[in-house]
């Protein structure tokens, strides 16, 4: 599937919740209300579209929130999506925090890779951070993973925390085969107050402070991190950079919220209901299956060519990314 400049759109992220266990205060601090549960789309409806996606070219899907895992029947929509003909990976993104109580479902089910958002080791901080989560359990599901052999990415929000802070995420990948990633701030619904580093200037850090360091041209994934090797390092380091490196030009993904609004930039409120499709009353399969292709098709024509982040007054997305999904 191309959209209109050309570009390959192979990879679809469907948040299945906007609920979390956590309350952290650049995506969702206490306050924020939860949907109705009506207005949130069955897994039948999220895997009618993944297979509409499929047929349409999508290979790839990401599975994210909120946090996925307080859906009681996520690993089932894992296993189902992960049976669709012509999924090649099936991935999820969480919080770590049930991860240790589901990774056996997770593994039955044929997930591809885990990302676990983790943004610092230090036990108060990361309470402060997360409005009450114990690191504890977060790094538990990790080990966990990494025992199973299940490929693990930690996402670090690049927050002005400090030297030691993004020294201690990058050990975790030493003798771990587990890839840290820094994430620009997304300037996005609350994230908009939380400004974010440079990653220009954290890599010349970073180089500092790991002589050898290089670029790492290994595949890692299907997203835009840039990587690079520390030596003696199990895992490397990767960067997503969309403020100050800029990556629309190979974007390939597309976004499903939870509420079934398929969006094509984060940065754009533009975007199609599926949702109105899925529960329209159209007796014929086979015609609602047409109009949720050519629905999707349109808006994947119409993909913005770039995102504004650089130009805040031009954003017109004005939800919460716990509304849109991570």
């Amino acid at each position: 599937m191309r959209d209109g400049t050309g570009r390959i759109i192979d990879y679809m992220r469907i948040s299945i919740t906007d609920r979390c266990n956590l309350r952290c205060r650049y995506c969702m601090p206490d306050g924020i209300q939860s949907l109705p549960r009506r207005e949130i789309l069955t897994l039948e409806e999220m895997e009618a579209v993944a297979a509409c996606g499929a047929r349409l070219g999508i290979r790839h899907i990401k599975i994210t929130g909120g946090e996925p895992l307080v859906r009681k029947d996520c690993c089932d929509l894992v296993k189902r999506i992960r049976k669709i003909p012509g999924i090649e990976t099936v991935t999820i993104t969480t919080n770590g925090i049930l991860l240790a109580d589901n990774l056996d479902r997770l593994a039955e089910a044929g997930i591809d890779g885990i990302n676990i958002s983790l943004d610092t080791l230090d036990p108060d901080r990361y309470r402060e951070l997360t409005g009450g989560g114990e690191i504890g359990r977060v790094l538990e599901g990790l080990d966990l993973a990494a025992a199973a052999h299940i490929p693990a990415k930690i996402n670090a929000v690049s927050l002005d925390l400090g030297e030691q802070n993004w020294k201690d995420l990058l050990e975790l990948g030493r003798e771990r085969p587990v890839d840290v990633r820094f994430i620009e701030m997304m300037p996005i619904g609350c994230g908009k107050n939380f400004p974010s580093l440079d990653h220009r200037v954290l890599l010349k850090q970073m180089e500092a402070c790991y002589p050898g360091m290089e670029k790492d041209g290994r595949r890692h994934g299907f997203g835009p991190a840039v990587y690079y090797k520390i030596p003696g390092f199990k895992g490397s380091v990767g960067f997503i950079s969309a403020i100050h490196g800029k990556f629309c030009s190979s974007c390939n993904r597309i976004r499903l919220t939870a509420q079934g609004y398929l969006k094509t930039c984060l940065c754009y409120s533009a975007g199609t209901d599926l949702r109105k499709i899925l529960r329209a009353d159209i007796p014929d399969p086979a015609e609602k299956e047409r109009r949720l292709e050519a629905a999707m098709e349109e808006a994947v024509r119409n993909k913005p060519q770039a995102h504004c982040f650089e130009r805040p007054e031009e954003i017109t997305e004005e939800e919460n990314m716990i509304r849109i999904g991570g």
